[in-house]
């Protein structure tokens, strides 16, 4: 893309697994040079395949890997020694952005902290993301979504339905990927503000917060004296005409019918049954929600005669909100999905072995002028140590002599 929003932006990213790491992919997808410092044996995330998604058959490529880091550079850096803290200090004399979620006491231990390196380069965004939030008790405490997401924020209870003892699992890096959006775009103000000021500014993003944000509507309800949990048969319609319906196949159609009285005419003429339209049980919004079981046996029985794909061709002739309730493999080849790139192809390389070898990503949610970012590989570790350091003034000479000590691999 010509004129990336974040070109010319450097970001230094001392960062691991992949809420924050995400929050640097997407500043890259945008055009940022994202400056990934990993210690010499590497992110732990690269050792961890879960749900089919490590190394495949996709060129060898980690999936999960690729997806956190695309678009960035690799620099392996041992920190606890001087020369390698040496470099990094050299590397933030240059940078905009200092991208972590390194512990709060792992960076003071390193003289990262922000109190530290916003006195000593001020016009720095500094921008953490953590699993409960900079203060209090639990400041300091170690969090993935699974547990400051997921569990601590609630959205494992309110999703539980009643009478399942145990609570359902989450699927992998919902809160992070979230929260990196958030952080992200906290880090776009920032930048915003200190081209308006000339000051930077300390961006944080917890997971906590990004579940109570998620969770809002829940929130609102429990601030409001109730107890929101999830909901099953008849109570989970509270308007008949939103909510998932059982098709002749086993399949599904969500109703999202918000405004049902002026829907319910056309949708009783649209599948056959004019005979309900003047049916005083469902004349009207108070009618419907005082027959709501009579109603919502009604239109199951409807939706019990048709295949999930004659209802969609049927329902594609009302003007009225719904959707097919689809597997997340049908999205690989859903028709909204393709007509908007919300897929994108990462190329490996141009020549050798890698030529004409790609594989997909999702692409992200922000398109700027009707267009996605252009989506680049992820590094390999450590990948871009030697460029990094001949871009800081390093002679061969003295990279040979930081590999012999161990502070680069």
């Amino acid at each position: 893309m010509d004129d990336p929003a974040f070109g010319g932006i450097r970001v230094i990213e001392l960062a691991q697994w992949v809420f924050v790491p995400v929050a640097g992919a997407l500043l890259a997808d945008w055009g940022a040079d994202v400056v990934r410092v990993e210690r010499p044996e590497g992110d732990p995330y690269r050792g961890l395949a879960t749900q089919g998604i490590g190394t495949d058959g996709a060129g060898g490529v980690n999936l999960s890997i690729a997806l956190a880091n695309r678009g960035k550079r690799s620099l392996a850096l041992d920190l606890r020694t001087e020369p390698g803290r040496r470099v990094l200090d050299q590397l933030l004399a240059t940078a905009d952005v200092f991208l972590t979620n390194f512990r709060p006491g792992a960076l003071r231990r390193l003289g990262l902290d922000a109190e530290t390196l916003t006195a000593r380069y001020p016009k720095l965004v500094y921008a953490r993301g953590h699993g409960f939030g900079a203060r209090g008790p639990g400041a300091d405490r170690p969090g993935y979504d699974s547990s400051a997401f997921w569990a601590q924020g609630g959205l494992a209870h309110v999703l539980t339905p009643p009478g399942q003892d145990v609570p359902i699992s989450q699927r992998g890096a919902m809160g992070d990927r979230n929260g990196a959006t958030a952080l992200a775009f906290g880090i776009a103000a920032a930048l915003l503000r200190r081209e308006r000021t000339g000051r930077g500014s300390v961006v944080d993003v917890s997971l906590l917060a990004t579940a109570m944000w998620t969770l809002s509507s829940d929130v609102l309800s429990a601030l409001a004296g109730q107890t929101p949990r999830a909901a099953s048969g008849a109570a989970a319609y509270r308007n008949p005409l939103v909510g998932p319906y059982r098709t002749k196949d086993g399949r599904h159609i969500q109703l999202v019918f918000l405004e049902p009285d002026r829907y319910w005419a056309d949708f009783c003429r649209l599948v056959g049954r004019d005979d309900l339209v003047t049916d005083p049980r469902f004349a009207d919004l108070a009618a419907r929600a005082a027959n709501r079981e009579a109603c919502v046996a009604t239109i199951a029985a409807i939706f019990a005669d048709r295949t999930f794909a004659e209802w969609k061709d049927l329902l594609a002739g009302i003007d009225a909100p719904w959707a097919p309730v689809q597997a997340v493999e049908e999205l690989l080849t859903d028709p909204q999905v393709l007509a908007n790139d919300y897929l994108g192809e990462v190329r490996l390389g141009e020549a050798g072995a890698d030529a004409g070898a790609s594989y997909r990503l999702p692409s992200g949610p922000v398109q700027i002028d009707e267009r996605p970012p252009e989506l680049r590989r992820a590094p390999e570790h450590g990948e871009h140590t030697e460029s990094v350091l001949l871009e800081l003034g390093y002679t061969w000479e003295q990279i040979g002599e930081l590999a012999e000590a161990g502070v680069i691999p």
